[in-house]
């Protein structure tokens, strides 16, 4: 690891609302819950997007259907969102895109099957291993990028997504970043696997006094299919830490200072060869909704 740094605070452009966890996430989402085709309705997407953001569609490598949004003309950046979560949540909703997309970036960011815009298939064989690796990959080659042509970062699911397409010499950004990841959630899936499998079979007798209830409530603000998320469930597959030594592009590895729900960001951060390791306020999923998170972004990708 070559260094490590706290984000020094900076002074939003926006009035940032003050924000709790899952609680504000499931609240606000609900705002966005009346989609129709490739448009928001309640003042959301319109003919020309959210906030100039286009939404289309590319076909993957199986024929299934994955939105991809995008913001800003430049360098291209493919930005990948977390689990239950959508490119619309993680990164437009609290400016991240539009942020980047003012510092020179064209901002790249798709729904994961089963998320967001895209298509959830039902079929089984429609989540082979690997399948958001695979996902990816497709869409890279749909661009038309080589290696060294865009940069890549993910949010937890999507961290985990672009580590190992990384790891495994599938992508091959010219940087990367690691956002809401550690050690853990690399290397036993198993454990947080079954949380949400748990989540998604015990979605109508979860209780409020359950540990697993702010996460149903997350899944259900976001309209989640949950048969085809219990089949993408069991794509995933744990990684093997000495191949992170195959990543030797420059990493940031970026955390909430109380996000402890995939282990040490911090202890991954030592792993990787060429990474440095930022703190942002927040836990695991109010982290994601910081302006410091865009801001670490920003400085990583145009230093």
């Amino acid at each position: 690891m070559r260094s490590t740094q706290k984000s020094p605070p900076i002074r939003p452009r926006w009035k940032q609302p003050a924000i709790g966890a899952c609680r504000h996430w499931c609240s606000k989402a609900n705002r966005f819950s009346g989609r129709t085709g490739s448009t928001w309705s309640n003042g959301g997407w319109s003919k020309r997007g959210w906030r100039g953001v286009s939404l289309d569609h590319f076909t993957s490598f199986d024929g299934t259907r994955i939105a991809v949004h995008t913001a800003g003309e430049g360098r291209p950046v493919i930005l990948l969102h977390g689990l239950f979560s959508s490119a619309q949540m993680n990164w437009i909703k609290w400016g991240h895109d539009a942020r980047l997309a003012a510092a020179g970036f064209r901002v790249i960011m798709p729904d994961f099957r089963v998320h967001g815009d895209s298509d959830a298939p039902h079929d089984p064989a429609a989540y082979p291993r690997q399948v958001l690796v695979r996902d990816i990959a497709a869409l890279i080659d749909h661009l038309g990028l080589g290696e060294g042509e865009y940069d890549l970062g993910g949010f937890s699911l999507g961290a985990r997504t672009a580590v190992h397409g990384c790891a495994t010499g599938v992508f091959a950004p010219r940087r990367l970043v690691i956002a809401g990841m550690g050690v853990s959630g690399l290397a036993n899936w198993k454990r947080r696997a079954g949380f949400f499998t748990r989540v998604i079979d015990e979605f109508d007798t979860i209780t409020r006094d359950d540990p697993a209830w702010l996460s149903r409530q997350f899944l259900k603000s976001q309209g989640v299919d949950r048969v085809a998320a219990r089949l993408l469930l069991g794509a995933f597959e744990d990684l093997d830490l000495a191949t992170l030594a195959n990543i030797t592009c420059p990493a940031l590895v970026i955390s909430g200072d109380r996000d402890e729900d995939n282990g040490s960001a911090q202890d991954l951060a030592a792993l990787l060869p060429d990474a440095s390791y930022a703190e942002i306020p927040g836990g695991h999923l109010d982290s994601a909704t910081k302006p410091e998170l865009g801001e670490g972004i920003e400085r990583f990708l145009t230093a």
